[in-house]
């Protein structure tokens, strides 16, 4: 390399460099980062002491090549700056010109322009770090990056003109119910009412639309589990993280290429039947599997999901409808009546007018059943901004008399 070469030049002979030394030393580029890194380093290193002698052009900032090398080799190239942005919640791509990210619950179109190859080889060198697969026969894909992010494809062809890439980011800003209260999305009585129900047993359904919060609260309530019981959680993709001695996570899988081998869902509900649970934490309902999910809560088994819906009321609709999924042997006479003596709460998130994500309502399903139609008793309620305590109360108070929780005490009301 001469004096005279450019700084893209330098940045790629350095990128090269640094990727035949991954491969010679047989590193994982996405799972070992810190030792990528000191490759990095120590190729800046010596090109600054040649730099010395004139033999090739100095860095102007060592620093920011390395940190171009890390996005370029390990990271996901001019993806990685908004993926290690704390204030980017979501990344997507509707085409190459069209880059946008996501802040504080509003989105925006970035200045960044891609062409459909690095567009390309972005999607196959995540995927390979997730070890999923998209192809004409299988146009979407769900996937977990390295970092916990979610990555989702939609294969052009069926996405106009381009592949649409989505990238959730997973940030681990709450872990517990005291942090949202820290963030203002609920209030302290709320969150010790939430953190008692889930030590007595109640089964939980949190809903809301997209990125209103609904992972992240289910996150929050399964770190009030007890530490005594065991945890079987079943998602799409792994998201839920908390800090449990006894859980076990369980993932879906993609049919192989000869068509075999998927594993859905449902068949993960079933399975942690098997497995001793205490607790079983559903992901995200969105099919027949809410029939399996039903049935294990109706048995007895405590347990948790998330839904997408557009209110406390609707998602229980949705709770009764997607049963019926499973067969045409299922019918609404049998799912109603199971469906309102299975779920206890519905917790139900929103975003505000800024942008931020808050608790809507607390609603209490007492198992009680008129003209077909699931009746419920609100017990927190967003009024004026505040969410602010109404006149229901949980079922299975005895529940909470077991653990010795004074219920109407817990609540705020006089004896």
């Amino acid at each position: 390399m001469t004096p005279t070469a450019t700084h893209a030049g330098t940045g790629d002979e350095l990128a090269h460099a640094l990727r035949e030394r991954v491969r010679r030393e047989g590193v994982d580029p996405q799972r070992d980062v810190e030792r990528v890194r000191r490759f990095a380093r120590d190729l800046v290193t010596a090109h600054d002491e040649r730099a010395l002698t004139g033999v090739v052009t100095p860095l102007a900032d060592p620093e920011a090549t390395i940190a171009d090398l890390m996005a370029r080799v390990s990271g996901f190239g001019p993806l990685q700056p908004f993926l290690e942005d704390p204030e980017v919640e979501e990344v997507w791509i509707n085409d190459p010109s069209r880059v946008f990210v996501a802040r504080n619950g509003k989105h925006e179109l970035t200045t960044l322009v891609l062409d459909q190859a690095q567009v390309t080889e972005l999607v196959e060198r995540m995927l390979k770090s997730s070890g999923r697969r998209i192809d004409l026969s299988r146009p979407f894909v769900d996937a977990m990056l390295p970092q916990g992010h979610r990555l989702h494809v939609v294969l052009e062809g069926i996405s106009r003109g381009f592949s649409a890439v989505n990238i959730r980011k997973f940030t681990l800003r709450t872990a517990r119910l005291d942090d949202l209260v820290e963030l203002g999305s609920l209030h302290q009585r709320a969150a010790d009412f939430l953190g008692a129900s889930v030590r007595a047993g109640l089964n939980i359904l949190v809903t809301g639309g997209t990125q209103a919060g609904k992972t992240t609260m289910l996150n929050c309530l399964a770190a009030a589990i007890p530490g005594g019981e065991r945890v079987i959680s079943a998602e799409e993709v792994y998201e839920l993280r908390f800090p449990h001695p006894d859980h076990v996570a369980l993932q879906t899988r993609q049919a192989g290429l000869e068509g075999t081998g998927e594993v859905r869902l449902r068949d993960l509900v079933k399975e942690s039947l098997r497995m001793r649970p205490s607790r079983l934490i559903v992901g995200e309902v969105r099919s027949e599997e809410c029939l399996d999910l039903v049935l294990a809560l109706n048995a007895g088994l405590p347990g948790m999901c998330t839904l997408h819906a557009n209110s406390a009321r609707e998602a229980l609709m949705k709770m009764v409808t997607l049963p019926l999924l499973a067969g045409e042997n299922i019918s609404d006479r049998f799912v109603v009546p199971t469906v309102a003596t299975s779920v206890d709460l519905v917790v139900h998130l929103g975003l505000d007018a800024r942008g931020h994500r808050t608790v809507h309502e607390i609603v209490a399903v007492p198992g009680r059943v008129e003209h077909g139609v699931i009746e419920t008793e609100p017990i927190f309620a967003r009024q004026g901004g505040e969410l602010r305590r109404l006149h229901g109360f949980p079922p299975r108070p005895e529940r909470f008399e077991r653990l010795g929780l004074d219920l109407r005490s817990l609540l705020g009301e006089s004896a």
